[in-house]
């Protein structure tokens, strides 16, 4: 009797994406340093931090967390922990946007709660039970991710293995990038309804996680300065070098 193909998930992509409109959003933001007063709406920032979070990221563990200040005494003073910088003093909204490095075990046992088909697949299963917790624990004082690295390192004579993360730094590191990557959706989000921003890493970070009394194992990627361009809110032309420079063919 032949076997019975296994029904696999199938999401089909849009046909109708304008390729020009997003080339105009790409084009067109810039790091705007200065803002006029207009308000962003509420609606308009919720929108982009909803597609912020739809951005790809390490194992669907989704590192990030963005804290909108609105309190306007907190607000001043990270205006002040932005030493001040006009894109920080200006802008309608300052978003700061946090890596967290432990959140992967409660988001890990939450993707088996909250799988949104009725049955979770085995693969899934294990991956999220068994496999997550071998690849990102760290252990007490680092000491698994020694012993992580020792098996790497004697496997990986053999054959290709992950190489990491073994360490916080390391784990920090693999936070930061799945965040970036968030960031880049609210910016480009915010583009798109016609306003603007600013990624700021010119600040004072013990002040910053003072301010908003983050954990010990979160840090900032980046305070967001955000709301609609001054007409002399970007400062000097885009300079871009030369793509041979950074584009190789192997």
């Amino acid at each position: 009797m032949p076997a019975v193909a296994k029904e696999r998930y199938y999401e089909p992509a849009p046909d109708s994406i304008d390729v020009e409109e997003f080339r105009k959003v790409v084009d067109s933001r810039r790091s705007v340093r200065k803002f006029t007063d207009k308000p962003i709406p509420s609606d308009v920032l919720n929108d982009c931090i909803d597609m912020a979070m739809l951005a790809p990221n390490s194992s669907n563990l989704q590192q990030w967390e963005f804290y909108v200040v609105k309190t306007p005494e907190k607000k001043a003073k990270l205006v002040e922990a932005c030493l001040n910088q006009n894109a920080a003093g200006t802008a309608a909204e300052l978003i700061v946007i946090v890596a967290s490095m432990s959140s992967w075990r409660e988001h890990a046992r939450m993707t088996l709660t909250e799988w949104p088909q009725p049955t979770v697949p085995k693969i899934v299963q294990q991956y999220y039970s068994r496999v997550a917790p071998f690849y990102y624990g760290i252990g007490p004082l680092g000491s698994w991710g020694l012993v992580k690295k020792g098996i790497a390192g004697v496997t990986g004579l053999f054959k290709p293995v992950p190489r990491g993360p073994f360490s916080h730094a390391d784990m920090k590191v693999w936070a930061a990038k799945s965040v970036a990557l968030a960031s880049e959706n609210l910016m480009l989000g915010l583009r798109a309804h016609g306003f603007d921003s600013c990624p700021m890493e010119g600040f004072d970070e013990v002040r910053v996680r003072r301010l908003l009394k983050l954990p010990k194992d979160a840090f900032v990627v980046m305070v967001l300065g955000a709301g609609e361009r001054a007409k002399d809110g970007v400062y000097y032309p885009r300079l871009r070098f030369d793509r041979a420079r950074f584009v190789h063919e192997v």
